[in-house]
């Protein structure tokens, strides 16, 4: 990995050379995007995510965008900061760490901060997961066995044993790619913490009220108590 950085007038660009060696603000840009050919696919979230190819390999362009009650006022601005504590540095800087660490994650390709006044815009670009499905889809197609929601467990308790905390772990983050391997993505706000049962119980926490409410959107959706208990037991090995 070689993080790089350039600066194109007010636009602030992070980025792997190793992977996209001629980075700059077109590779965030969907209509450019899209004009090149790069443009394979999007998703909606709070936000659009879209599918690109680069450099003949897949990848993700996510555009940070607030949630809740501010997200009203502010939309996807966010108070400037210095470059270093912006959300697109910190969560670029911290997949690097985890990839490091060998942690199954997205690696980091490149970030995008753009300050306007007393804000800034920002966008992430992160190697795609191949054929990686969200948890929170496999549930409504079919089960989980009682052996994957134990590497499921197994898999959050190995970022927890390194002091990983994940701001937001719930169904739609976790991802179960066709080898049955499991990756964490989405690792905005995000950080590397003393070991504390506090927070590693909260994250728990979120992700089992995450999958309960999944159940009941949903007429068809994959959870019970037992497979429950068969990620705990994963994760307290």
């Amino acid at each position: 990995m070689n993080p790089t950085e350039k600066q194109c007038g007010t636009q602030h660009i992070l980025y792997d050379a190793e992977l996209l060696p001629n980075a700059g603000p077109h590779l965030f840009e969907p209509r450019q995007l899209k004009q090149a050919g790069a443009l394979r696919g999007s998703a909606e979230g709070r936000g659009t995510t879209h599918f690109i190819e680069l450099e003949g390999e897949q990848y993700v362009l996510r555009h940070y965008r607030r949630g809740g009650r501010i997200a009203i006022l502010l939309g996807d601005r966010y108070l400037r900061s210095p470059l270093s504590q912006s959300r697109a540095w910190r969560e670029w800087h911290l997949l690097a760490k985890l990839v490091e660490l060998n942690l199954p994650v997205p690696r980091p390709a490149a970030a995008r901060v753009i300050t306007r006044g007393p804000f800034y815009q920002a966008d992430l670009i992160t190697r795609r997961i191949e054929y990686g499905q969200p948890l929170s889809q496999r549930l409504q197609t079919a089960p989980l066995n009682e052996g994957e929601w134990h590497d499921a467990g197994k898999c959050i308790q190995r970022f927890h044993k390194r002091g990983v905390y994940h701001a937001d772990l719930n169904a739609h983050n976790i991802l179960l790619d066709p080898t049955g391997k499991f990756h964490l993505i989405d690792f905005d706000k995000g950080g590397i913490r003393t070991d504390n049962s506090n927070w590693q119980q909260g994250n728990l926490t979120r992700l089992h009220r995450s999958l309960d409410k999944l159940s009941r959107q949903h007429p068809r959706f994959y959870f019970d108590d037992d497979g429950w208990q068969a990620l705990l037991a994963g994760w307290r090995e």
